[in-house]
């Protein structure tokens, strides 16, 4: 079965990062056993009130309704738990949960994305999760977050990263739409094609940051990472194509807007307001476009160059180390990532997948739209390519994003910028 094997393809992708992690040196805290994870008898209606903290990002900008309806569903099966749920944007979430970390301030259990896991695991500021059943969870999305043989945190959905396309643009263009096939000369000759169209109408935005950089650089055969993780390679020569084909769709081509062009307007917005053509984003865009566009969009898996890549991102929830209430904490995230109840509402709202291993229950994904080819969400599984995992990891994308904003805005070649941060990361990074 085709969906299978794209499955099977998310897991391999996972079992790399597991791998990762495990080489991290670094002892978490484990969960004293009179401290137990297991969930409370009889559906938690037999064990004492008890009220717990949980932080998170993810629901942010939009998705905090549907967290709160998870939220309701859980405390009808679990009546003797509350939980007092915080929202915070992510610009802000990673700088203010060190703080609370470091000031023992921490709420009972929180949101990690996969890039920070390793730090935070690593300080001995997370409790292992036991004694509750993982049985839904796919397997190895559960080594992602296991260190040392324990269980650190659980995988509570995934997403990737698919190119999205306005219909209604490549139509006056002219242009055929994207296939599976197409690489990223394909999206430069379209992209310019959708540019003549009109001075305010664009072909493409991917943004130069990090976050797209390190994939980007993957379709060209480079890495920012030698192969055992222990020197970096960012001004390779496959990461200075990348970066110069990046700078160039934005200072040449003017396929891209210019930040003065952008008038102050976000990517998703200019997609919306129908004068972009293309745009490779998460697949959580999916629910915003359909309420918000009023044109034609579908979707194709992210073009390559030498080699496809795209992005995969998870998040882990997790038990503060220092938390009196592990146990209900543990009942709780347990059903944020497992319950079939939390699976669907995922689901039925568009906002990202739950990393189970229920295939019947991801299947119902496929039959909404828009868009049409949903089915590029899971061919795209087969080209996932993770950023690299260090426990200075913080540090680093701020070093390669700043540079990188400096190229785009014209103030350094690519060659520079990539040199410069290879030069910041080495003197300021130790390498394990």
């Amino acid at each position: 079965m085709k969906k299978q094997k794209k499955l099977f393809a998310l897991t391999a992708g996972l079992l790399t990062i597991a791998l990762a992690l495990s080489a991290c040196g670094g002892t978490p805290a484990s969960t004293p056993g009179s401290q137990s994870a297991a969930a409370p008898s009889g559906g938690g209606d037999t064990a004492e009130p008890v009220t717990i903290t949980y932080c998170n990002f993810n629901a942010s900008g939009g998705k905090e309704e549907v967290l709160q309806q998870m939220y309701e569903a859980f405390h009808e099966e679990y009546p003797n738990i509350t939980v007092e749920i915080e929202t915070i944007g992510f610009d802000d979430y990673f700088t203010q949960m060190q703080t609370r970390v470091a000031g023992g301030t921490a709420p009972d259990c929180y949101e990690l994305n996969i890039e920070n896991f390793s730090a935070y695991a690593n300080k001995g500021v997370l409790a292992e999760i036991t004694g509750v059943d993982l049985g839904r969870i796919d397997e190895t999305a559960l080594n992602a977050f296991n260190v040392g043989g324990k269980q650190y945190g659980l995988p509570g959905n995934f997403s990737n990263v698919v190119l999205i396309y306005n219909k209604d643009l490549f139509d006056q263009a002219q242009v055929d739409y994207p296939t599976a096939d197409w690489t990223q000369e394909d999206v430069q000759a379209a992209a310019e094609a959708i540019r003549a169209l009109g001075d305010d109408i664009f072909g493409y935005y991917q943004p130069v940051t990090y976050n797209e950089f390190y994939k980007v650089a993957a379709q060209y055969g480079g890495s920012l990472l030698n192969e055992d993780g222990t020197a970096f390679t960012i001004n390779s020569e496959a990461n200075v194509k990348a970066a110069q084909m990046m700078v160039d769709r934005v200072l040449e081509s003017n396929v891209q807007p210019t930040e003065v062009q952008m008038g102050g307007m976000g990517d998703w917005d200019l997609f919306m307001s129908g004068r972009l053509g293309m745009i490779p984003t998460g697949i959580w865009a999916f629910s915003s476009f359909a309420e918000g566009c009023d044109f034609a969009w579908d979707i194709a898996v992210e073009p390559g160059a030498d080699q496809k890549a795209t992005a995969f991102f998870s998040n882990a929830c997790v038990i503060n180390a220092d938390s009196p209430n592990k146990e209900a904490a543990a009942t709780w995230i347990t059903w944020l990532c497992s319950s079939d109840a939390a699976a669907q509402l995922r689901i039925d709202s568009g906002w990202d997948l739950p990393a189970i291993n229920d295939e019947a229950a991801l299947a119902t994904y496929l039959d909404q739209t828009p868009p049409d080819n949903r089915q590029a969400v899971f061919d795209s599984l087969d080209y996932l390519v993770l950023p690299p995992t260090i426990e200075d990891y913080a540090l680093m994308s701020d070093i390669i994003g700043q540079k990188l904003a400096a190229a785009a805005a014209g103030s350094m070649t690519a060659q520079q910028a990539l040199d410069e941060a290879q030069a910041e990361c080495e003197a300021q990074i130790t390498l394990g």
